[in-house]
């Protein structure tokens, strides 16, 4: 498992943070995503890179 932390841009509420929570778990990511912006995701490598979680962030209209 790998871990990692992002600054995620574009959030304006806590509804933004589980938004992308909840669609990193459905994809077996671990992931503590605050309102601020800061985030720590843990993944097995060897399933998802990291780009791909940044491609998946980014389709919900944010910015990692």
């Amino acid at each position: 498992m790998k871990k990692i932390n992002l600054n995620i841009k574009g959030m304006h509420c806590s509804s933004c943070s589980k938004l992308i929570e909840s669609e990193l778990q459905d994809k077996g990511i671990k992931a503590q995503v605050q309102e601020s912006g800061k985030s720590s995701i843990e993944f097995d490598e060897k399933k998802i890179t990291e780009q791909q979680i940044k491609d998946i962030i980014k389709e919900l209209g944010y910015q990692a």
